[in-house]
């Protein structure tokens, strides 16, 4: 496919992994009026006929749908309904008109929250459906996973070219800050920011340290997305990360070293883990599409750091 001719509809463009894949396709000769990135505030994604009209707008060829209700572990717990219907629904609806108006290239990204809690270290592709996923987000991983399950059965029925990308995550410049609803990195930079400018000698962490994660910086993660749109078309997902895992005891060590705080970590051993590690078999990304991740952890640590910084200053 050559995403120079088409025009094509980035559901969630203007959000933190959105508007880089959006300046990546402008990197790779995508012109402005080639793409369209609709605003919640037009659309609701949730109802049918808001992404009928959509489409009607759009006119898109391909559709990268990176629309989520997403946050870290706290979220998840106060809002499983809503993570669960708002995700499984936008997927659901966007996907069914894609094929209705024959689209040439459906984008699903997927999570890796539904991988099940206990899977085999590195996670295989294949391992997908050997279990139920984490408790404290499993309706997330489970709406987006029957994704999965909808662009396998359109491609069957339809012929719809549907891909789908399961991505490790993300971190970099436009995360999400806010403490209700930040997933694990911004949480912890603004902790370590705000105990160093309080004068404080600790901070509290949850849980105890011991678990693993893996992260993507989101220049990467948009450079495989796209990538992918371009290159790959075939049904069988594909995990997208560094295949590299870091404990949260060494992440914390690592953010306050970044932010220059110089205080004990407290854990709350009362606060839940979550999945106890997580790491991806990368193999099949760079075997079909040729992808690597190319940034350093620490170095993307400190451009993160460092775009907070400079947004809290203006």
């Amino acid at each position: 496919l050559d995403l120079t001719q088409e025009k094509i509809l980035v559901t969630g463009g203007s959000g933190f992994l959105g508007s880089h894949v959006v300046a990546e396709l402008r990197q790779r000769g995508v012109t402005e009026e080639q793409i369209f990135v609709p605003r919640s505030r037009d659309y609701d994604l949730t109802r049918g006929e808001a992404v009928a009209r959509l489409y009607e707008d759009a006119q898109p060829d391909v559709i990268i749908h990176l629309a989520a209700r997403v946050g870290g572990i706290g979220a998840n717990r106060a809002h499983p309904g809503s993570f669960f219907y708002d995700n499984l629904v936008m997927g659901v609806e966007l996907m069914e008109q894609a094929r209705l108006r024959e689209v040439k290239k459906y984008v699903t990204i997927g999570t890796v929250c539904s991988y099940p809690k206990f899977t085999p270290v590195p996670f295989r592709e294949v391992d997908l459906w050997s279990g139920y996923p984490e408790e404290t987000n499993a309706p997330y991983g489970l709406a987006k996973k029957a994704l999965l399950v909808q662009s396998q059965a359109y491609r069957q029925e339809y012929g719809l070219n549907a891909i789908y990308l399961v991505v490790v995550n993300l971190y970099g410049p436009g995360d999400n800050f806010d403490p209700e609803s930040s997933h694990v990195i911004p949480a912890l930079v603004r902790k370590c920011l705000e105990a160093k400018e309080a004068g404080e000698d600790h901070i509290v962490c949850w849980g105890d340290g011991s678990p693993t994660r893996e992260f993507l910086y989101v220049e990467d993660a948009a450079r495989a997305i796209v990538t992918a749109a371009d290159r790959y078309d075939d049904g069988e997902p594909i995990n997208i990360g560094t295949g590299k895992e870091i404990s949260i005891k060494e992440l914390v060590e690592l953010i306050e070293e970044v932010t220059g705080f110089a205080g004990e970590i407290r854990w709350d051993t009362g606060k839940p883990n979550g999945q106890p590690r997580r790491c991806l078999d990368t193999s099949l990304a760079q075997q079909l599409i040729g992808f690597e991740s190319g940034t350093e952890f620490e170095d993307g640590l400190r451009q993160t750091v460092d775009w907070y910084l400079d947004q809290r200053a203006r």
